[in-house]
């Protein structure tokens, strides 16, 4: 499908940026009766749904297949010759991908949304200059939402060249998975992309600069993703810094230094750079119009309605500071889209946000860790629930992990909710749920949960947090 063509150049709203805190604001804002346009240089969706969340969620549920039929003699199911082969799931990844993209259009034309492909920048005095094929176009509307996303971070130490030194863009476009491969960066990237590649044969090394893998999670959780990880035969240095990655003849040769302060190299075929992004804020015409940033990380400066210091601009997503997470972008687009539309009466929750990492077994979080609780002096209870006490996980042969809930003692109140294990990424949303209305864990567990379900086990998290859980 072609991008519209109304042949208007002025609209009530103009969003740069295609992404899932672009278009989501773009649509929103033609629910609320505006005329709104999007301007994207590249496939709608932007990083998440081509590059990004979708086609990696995509590559890590063929993995997980490839671990279970690795394992299927329990369920009577035997194979001759079995072989796993990363090139067909690579192409599901982008047919996946693709179908969504297409998704955003079909979006678009049902909101009645322009689609102008080119590449956007602020003029001023509410224009947007869109290039395109060398040919320019000047664009005009009375409120305009940055958008433009963000992008892999490079070190001087680990150029990206997606040739031998991969981005998490070069990752998937890999339709061979090599004999080795180190991951530099033990976040939720890098270890989803382990998950992938050792499920598919590689041999992986993770290295992460900081004391633990998943270092923005539960320490709890962490311990339990790396003796997971470790059982399959990934290789972990955690505490660990990398001095240098050079590319010979036949891979990457890369020197480090880990916890023990020993000197360490390794050649391998390649190494996955997952240690972080920058956002997309250069050439986007902020400085000449007077966008305020950020001192720290170089991210636009909002305030709570997403409004730059400059009227009439606007930003959302990951551009617009950190975390750096689709769901937060959209709920941001929303945000900025309604009080331009003068219908604002509500802001993002920052402190709501679940973070979500899909490897196996899967982790997801809300609220505070159990080290931040007590840095900030709350009277807390912490309660552990292991899923080998619920009987659908132990059915299923997934009850690798626990629920752990942390609760203020004065109120009840949910302090944070942390899952490592079956379909954590799932489950973490009621509990996300329970703390935007205030519930106490008293309330979780007093809303009856089905038998067998995993979803027990939110219940038996918050019992675990008074101290009774009943199956453990």
């Amino acid at each position: 499908m072609a991008a519209q063509d109304s042949g208007n150049s002025s609209f009530d709203v103009i969003v740069i940026g295609g992404g899932p805190g672009g278009y989501v604001a773009a649509i929103r804002a033609a629910q609320l009766g505006l005329n709104a346009a999007c301007v994207e240089v590249d496939k709608l969706g932007g990083v998440c749904l081509n590059i990004g969340c979708i086609p990696t969620k995509t590559l890590l549920t063929s993995a997980f297949m490839v671990n279970e039929l690795s394992n299927a003699d329990g369920h009577g199911i035997s194979f001759e010759g079995f072989q796993a082969n990363l090139g067909p799931a690579q192409k599901r990844s982008r047919a996946v991908a693709d179908q969504m993209s297409k998704g955003i259009q079909y979006l678009f034309k049902k909101n009645k949304v322009t689609h102008i492909e080119g590449y956007g920048r602020l003029l001023g005095d509410g224009k947007v200059e869109v290039e395109k094929d060398g040919e320019k176009q000047v664009l005009t509307a009375g409120d305009i939402i940055v958008a433009t996303g963000s992008r892999p971070r490079n070190l001087p130490f680990l150029q990206i060249d997606e040739e031998r030194i991969w981005s998490s863009t070069g990752a998937l476009f890999q339709e061979e998975a090599p004999g080795s491969l180190v991951v530099v960066g033990a976040g939720a990237v890098g270890m989803e992309f382990a998950d992938i590649y050792n499920a598919y044969g590689s041999d992986v090394t993770v290295i992460e600069a900081l004391d633990r893998v998943l270092p923005l999670e539960d320490a709890d959780s962490a311990k339990e993703v790396t003796r997971a990880f470790k059982k399959r035969g990934i290789d972990i240095h955690t505490g660990a810094s990398v001095d240098s990655t050079d590319v010979t003849a036949n891979g990457v040769r890369i020197s480090f230094k880990d916890k023990s302060g020993d000197h360490q190299v390794l050649d391998v075929d390649y190494v996955l750079s997952a240690v972080g992004r920058v956002p997309n804020t250069e050439d986007v015409g902020l400085d000449q119009v007077g966008v305020a940033m950020t001192e720290k990380g170089g991210f636009i400066a909002v305030d709570a309605a997403m409004r730059t210091n400059v009227s009439g601009v606007w930003a959302v997503g990951d551009c617009a500071g950190p975390p750096l997470l689709a769901h937060k972008g959209m709920h941001e687009g929303v945000v900025a889209a309604e009080h331009i539309a003068g219908q604002g009466h509500h802001t993002v929750d920052y402190g709501n946000i679940p973070n979500c990492t899909y490897c196996h077994p899967e982790v997801a979080s809300v609220g505070l860790t159990e080290e931040q609780a007590k840095e900030q002096g709350l009277d807390i209870e912490v309660g552990k629930f292991p899923w080998v006490g619920n009987g659908r996980a132990v059915a299923s042969g997934h009850a690798t992990g626990f629920i752990k809930v942390i609760r203020d003692k004065r109120y009840s109140e949910i302090v944070g909710a942390h899952i490592v294990g079956p379909h954590a990424t799932e489950l973490i949303a009621e509990y996300v749920m329970g703390r935007h209305l205030e519930s106490t864990v008293e309330e979780i567990d007093r809303a009856m949960h089905p038998h067998p379900t995993l979803s027990e086990a939110v219940a038996e998290g918050a019992l675990a947090s008074l101290g009774r859980p009943l199956h453990v």
